[in-house]
């Protein structure tokens, strides 16, 4: 498909750098193009360096002879509006994602997982589950070091579980994986996809393609998914943690079951699961569609989320001192994911939220605080905000910092036996960190220094 194609690879990142790789077997006739300076790339050229390719940096945009381009791949992250995709479109270049790409080369089975919150637990605890399973595969996505070049060197026996964003999956025309989860949709991202209703069809681009021998995982208790659901065609199992369902995945008296036309099954315990918070059931019950589709035991399920410890970054537990735990969500990138945050963890919480404006509201995100939040500490571009809607819900005790440093030490110095200290932003890192993983290493490693401090003292 790509041999001896002119394929024009646009962003420098893990996606693209994974893109290139893969191009470089197939045959392809490779061109790069990364808006930030040449200088910035020169570690992820020399990981490169053996592969040919001609690069073009910054404003040397203008030097690609874009006549001679065949297909471009583009990083999830730039967005439509960019002049270099815009002028691509109009020359009537197809230009696709990552994630289009893997699935024109690979055999393998596909697992792919979106949503806007949850998709990282619940891609990791379907990997943990068909590892244990005894399937060979691969994490992938928004997970690993890119999808394209797991796809390319993953056999037809494997399965690649991967984490799909909506900025991918917009970059989609023919993509149809085997087994789709929805975990849910609500307003998020809307900087880049401009409306709700094109944030939706982008979302809905991981089932629209399934057909009847495939699987949707679905949340019944979202309103969107479940209106959206007579569209789709794949084999429906749905989930829901707040009623007994006529068929799916439910919870009876703290019991999980699966019931299908002709049985009903028990799963596992619901005390059983190790992560704390009622969304994390909600992530353990999609795992479980996934695992049920692939016909995988209940007991490998169960064993799994018994033991499965949660992820880096989300909601995960970084150290108590002088009686006051610490909690690094920075995974939490728009207000329904804090909201998450909030209700899973007892109160009294002193909460560090702000970043990126992603053109989100917080008006439920503040709602949620329902008296187990003491303290609000703010940063980053939305802090003024997020400290108006605080006010206009008559929350007062608020805090803003200039940076990580500060808000961990106000942190320390506001908090006091018993409290829980909380980084769960409701907005993206951009602008501050390259990435939310950067800004939870920094949060842990400041609540490690502050930590150490105050427990000498």
């Amino acid at each position: 498909m790509f041999n001896n194609k002119k394929i024009l690879v646009i962003g420098l990142g893990v996606s693209g750098i994974s893109c290139v790789k893969g191009l470089s077997t197939l045959g392809a006739e490779i061109y790069v193009y990364d808006e930030s300076p040449k200088e910035k790339n020169i570690n992820k050229l020399k990981e490169l360096e053996k592969i040919k390719a001609t690069y073009y940096f910054g404003s040397h945009r203008d030097n690609i002879n874009f006549d001679l381009i065949d297909l471009a791949i583009k990083s999830p992250g730039i967005k439509y509006e960019t002049s270099i995709i815009k002028k691509l479109l109009h020359m009537n270049i197809k230009v696709i994602s990552d994630l289009e790409a893997a699935y024109l080369i690979t055999k393998a089975t596909i697992i792919s997982i979106t949503g806007t919150n949850g998709k990282t637990t619940t891609t990791t605890l379907i990997g943990e589950i068909v590892k244990k399973g005894g399937i060979s595969c691969k994490l992938t996505g928004n997970i690993g070091s890119g999808i394209f070049n797991d796809a390319l060197n993953s056999t037809e026996e494997e399965v690649l579980v991967a984490e799909v964003s909506s900025f991918q999956l917009a970059g989609t025309n023919e993509y149809k994986p085997h087994i789709s989860v929805t975990t849910n949709i609500t307003p998020d991202h809307l900087d880049y996809h401009q409306t709700m209703d094109n944030y939706i069809e982008a979302k809905f681009k991981n089932v629209c393609n399934q057909g009847k021998d495939d699987y949707a995982i679905l949340n019944y208790e979202d309103r969107i998914i479940r209106e959206y659901s007579n569209k789709i065609n794949a084999k429906k199992i749905f989930f829901s943690t707040e009623r007994i369902l006529d068929e799916g995945i439910f919870i009876d008296e703290g019991k999980v079951f699966y019931k299908d036309k002709l049985n009903t099954k028990f799963v596992f315990n619901v005390a059983d699961i190790f992560i704390p918070g009622k969304h994390n059931v909600e992530n353990a019950l999609a795992a479980t569609g996934a695992a049920l589709a692939l016909k995988i035991e209940p007991e490998i399920i169960a064993k799994v989320l018994e033991e499965f410890k949660g992820v880096e970054h989300r909601l995960e537990f970084c150290g108590e001192y002088n009686g006051v735990k610490f909690y690094n969500d920075s995974k939490g990138t728009n207000p329904d994911a804090s909201i998450k945050a909030v209700e899973g963890i007892e109160k009294p919480i002193i909460l560090i939220a702000g970043g990126y404006d992603k053109k989100s509201t917080y008006d439920d995100f503040i709602k949620s605080f329902d008296e187990k939040v003491k303290a609000l500490i703010l940063l980053g571009q939305t802090a003024d905000d997020i400290e108006r809607c605080a006010k206009k819900y008559d929350f007062h005790n608020i805090y803003k910092v200039l940076n990580m440093d500060e808000a961990v030490k106000k942190s320390f110095e506001l908090s006091g036996i018993g409290d829980n200290v909380v980084l769960s932003p409701a907005c993206a890192s951009w602008g501050m960190y390259p990435n939310y993983e950067v800004r939870g290493k920094d949060f842990k490693e400041r609540v490690k220094y502050y930590g150490g401090i105050n427990t000498q003292s």
